[in-house]
């Protein structure tokens, strides 16, 4: 068996070159069947925005498919220099390769430990490849294990725990102060991209109502719009603050716009406590506004440092699932040995079987009448007992490989010395 991972991912490669060296929905078929009809392997690309890598495998390997092939071939693809490809190419062979899957599907090697969408990720490329038809059995075991590996890791440690991003770490506050939505109603003042982000995981609570204000209506109306909410005037702005529950601010304002004076007019207003979440840089809220009983604020330096720490206990769960991973990548390799080997193990028994009665067959008319039935059970089951006893070298040999290669040159020399069929 010849197995492969090659490819470049975010640890040493700049994302420009990451970006011209993924393979759009479009291409990817191409390279897909172009890769399997060149190098006669089976094939799976994974491409994201964090990495760009290859699966390759053949049952039989008369020759390497190696970092400078598959620099060559994107060279082709992408129009990039093979030089400039060629020094961002990780290479990673049989085992190895196995445990880079594993370790990737796992949200190990991820930019964020513990991220969820890299085993979509990996699946969509395995059902790319299956869809093309350059998935072989080799791969189809590979991956499948692999979604295997990703559900125990999720589900056995708690790399998965927690949000990292600053939009959802932010919801997860509002869901400390607020035990239900539908009667709630939304504010958001702005139009900030990272207001977007945070807009869409509010929108997931299904409040009652969303209010949208900006200085400029159009962007008020256009970001009301896409979120199925209402714009309201900015001249409004203390009004809707008096009646909203919780307030995603996200302006570009030099200064804050609601100072702790203005907060405390509209504060009288209110009847209930309020969510503030102030992601704009510069702030728009003064931070004195905070009170944690009717003003709970909270702004991106507390949204980082919420982020930090939840990345921080993630940490401690990567040991664990190191050590799953270790424990799935034997299991695979033994299994796939098995299912490699038992066709030869039972060529190699059969042939013992027959040799064993030929020579009953020789031996025991010489000895007719000289034999009890003890006897000849004896003689049999001492027979039996020889072949098992030279099958046991070999198929030792065969369950002991290190997977390293060694086994393709072993299971050679037995078919020759056994004269075993293909």
């Amino acid at each position: 068996m010849m197995l492969v991972a090659i490819g470049c991912n975010f640890h040493k490669t700049p994302l420009d070159l990451r970006e011209r060296l993924a393979f759009s929905e479009t291409r990817l078929p191409a390279a897909l069947a172009e890769l399997s009809v060149r190098y006669g392997c089976e094939a799976v690309i994974l491409s994201t925005c964090n990495r760009v890598e290859l699966y390759l495998a053949r049952l039989i390997a008369p020759a390497p498919i190696d970092a400078d092939l598959v620099a060559e071939l994107m060279t082709e693809f992408h129009q990039v220099p093979a030089a400039e490809v060629r020094p961002h190419l990780y290479e990673q062979r049989d085992a190895g390769a196995v445990r880079h899957l594993f370790r990737v599907v796992g949200s190990l090697d991820s930019l964020i430990v513990g991220e969820g969408q890299i085993a979509g990720q990996v699946k969509t490329a395995y059902e790319t490849a299956q869809r093309h038809g350059t998935v072989g059995p080799i791969l189809h075991a590979l991956f499948q294990h692999a979604r295997l590996v990703a559900k125990r890791v999720r589900t056995e440690t708690g790399i998965a725990r927690g949000k990292v991003s600053v939009s959802s770490a932010a919801v997860d506050y509002v869901r400390q102060v607020f035990s239900h939505f539908d009667d709630k109603t939304v504010l958001v003042i702005g139009a900030g991209k990272m207001g977007e982000l945070t807009l869409r995981h509010l929108r997931q609570l299904k409040p009652r109502a969303i209010l949208v204000t900006n200085r400029s209506p159009a962007k008020a109306e256009a970001v009301a719009k896409g979120c199925g909410g209402t714009a309201v005037p900015w001249e409004q702005l203390d009004d809707v603050l008096a009646r909203t529950d919780i307030i995603l601010s996200t302006t570009g304002a030099p200064e804050p716009i609601v100072t702790r004076k203005r907060w405390k007019a509209v504060q009288a207003r209110r009847t209930g406590p309020a969510v503030i979440l102030d992601i704009a840089v510069p702030r728009d809220f003064d931070p004195a506004i905070h009170d944690g009983d009717r003003a709970c604020l909270i702004n991106m330096d507390d949204l980082n440092d919420i982020r930090d720490r939840i990345l921080q206990d993630r940490l401690k769960h990567v040991a664990p699932a190191e050590a799953i991973i270790e424990q799935e990548q034997k299991k695979f390799l033994k299994e796939w040995s098995r299912k490699q080997h038992g066709p030869v193990i039972a060529q190699l028994t059969q042939w013992i079987e027959a040799e064993r009665q030929t020579v009953l067959r020789q031996l025991m008319p010489r000895l007719n009448g000289q034999l009890t039935d003890e006897g000849r059970a004896a003689i049999e089951g001492a027979m039996r007992l020889f072949g098992n006893r030279i099958l046991h070298g070999p198929i030792s040999a065969l369950a002991d490989e290190n997977h390293e290669g060694a086994g393709h040159t072993l299971l050679e020399a037995l078919r020759k010395l056994f004269r075993l069929q293909e």
